[in-house]
């Protein structure tokens, strides 16, 4: 059932002209991990949806997110799902975040046929490490090489500008609050200076989705709430564009 084993037809190009999903962004904080993604996709220059979701629920205590071709990382995205929950019922018991994070390598292995005839995506996964009391990221490439990464990261077309928003914005000690804000300022950058990135839409109401795991579990922020932050980032941008400075130290 894996994307991996079919074959694109005859004559079919690049999937440059297929969605593609970009930014998603992630940050740890004591105790757990914020996951963000802008809600934009990209068919080569024309927007293809402008509320597209890229950041769900994987299962009680982690959370996926992808970037690329959009329609093949849904797909991974509930298979991924459906493993973990299968996994649960048959074990009676839930996978290491270790485990998860091995596993999902496995599956965007499995598309790296279509990745090389340009059908990328890759994921972003982050979740609680009970043994650990805290958040991880896990990231990966296209031939489901996986890599732990510390603190915070992004991926997508925007990721550059999204990740040198979190370098200036991020601290050890940052509340669960600090952490959401600060990935929605790295969004806010990243739609600033790529086009494929959509930042908050305030006549739509369209804003960024953003997830927070813990030990409570996964909980996605209210819209209502997303929006008014994001309106808080809009009009502090109002009088500094570039966003709040980084105290030097």
């Amino acid at each position: 059932m894996l994307p991996g084993n079919r074959e694109l037809p005859a004559g079919a190009s690049a999937g440059e002209h297929f969605p593609h999903g970009t930014t998603i962004v992630s940050v740890t904080f004591p105790g757990g991990v914020v996951m963000g993604g802008d809600r934009r996709a990209t068919a080569g220059n024309v927007i293809a949806q402008r509320d597209i979701e890229k950041v769900f629920r994987a299962d009680e205590y982690s959370a996926i997110a992808i970037a690329g071709t959009a329609g093949i990382g849904l797909e991974v995205v509930r298979l991924f799902q459906v493993e973990l929950e299968h996994y649960e019922k048959m074990e009676g018991r839930t996978l290491s975040l270790e485990g998860k994070a091995n596993r999902l390598a496995t599956m965007v292995r499995g598309n790296l046929g279509m990745a090389m005839q340009g059908l990328v995506v890759v994921p972003l996964f982050a979740g609680y490490d009970e043994e650990r009391d805290g958040g991880r990221i896990f990231s990966y490439d296209a031939a489901g090489g996986r890599y732990e990464e510390h603190e915070f990261h992004s991926i997508g077309s925007g990721s550059v500008f999204a990740r040198g928003a979190l370098k200036k914005l991020f601290r050890p000690d940052l509340s669960e609050e600090e952490a959401v804000l600060a990935s929605i300022h790295a969004l806010y950058d990243a739609a600033d200076d790529d086009s494929a990135t959509g930042g908050p839409d305030l006549t739509r109401r369209i804003f960024p989705v953003v997830a927070v795991v813990t030990a409570d579990g996964y909980r996605r922020l209210p819209a209502e709430r997303v929006g008014e932050l994001a309106e808080s980032v809009v009009q502090g941008r109002m009088g500094a564009p570039g966003g709040p400075p980084a105290p030097l130290r």
